[in-house]
């Protein structure tokens, strides 16, 4: 059974950093496209960055480029979004997901496995 549980949100000042972790059970991460999505209140859940599964292409929306960084460690088979400079708008409830294949799109409806969701709030 996939499983996928989030972890590391909280609440931070802008212009801080927090690391967000998603453990996969079910399956191989290095097998397996996935991303980390996050939706804010009242707006739909959007894609943030996305790591293919084997050679590790990252993706990333236009409005983290720069302060975020997903990576993925095989021997702990957990996928990890390293947000830097993090601004008020950065606030939402991060997802993590994954697909079965390779590829990472940068489109929720490709994906197959969702975690629960981690709340992230910028705020001073």
């Amino acid at each position: 059974q996939v499983q996928l549980v989030e972890s590391g949100g909280g609440m931070v000042q802008p212009g801080g950093s927090l690391r967000l972790s998603c453990t996969a059970s079910g399956f191989t991460v290095d097998d397996y496209g996935s991303g980390w999505f996050r939706q804010a209140p009242g707006k739909e859940r959007e894609g943030v960055a996305c790591i293919e599964g084997g050679d590790g292409n990252t993706l990333y929306a236009d409005s983290v480029k720069g302060r975020f960084t997903i990576s993925r460690d095989n021997a702990k088979n957990t996928i990890y979004l390293q947000m830097n400079s993090l601004k008020p708008e950065d606030t939402a409830v991060y997802y993590c997901a994954a697909r079965a294949g390779p590829n990472a799109p940068m489109r929720k409806n490709e994906y197959d496995y969702w975690g629960q969701g981690t709340q992230v709030t910028v705020s001073s």
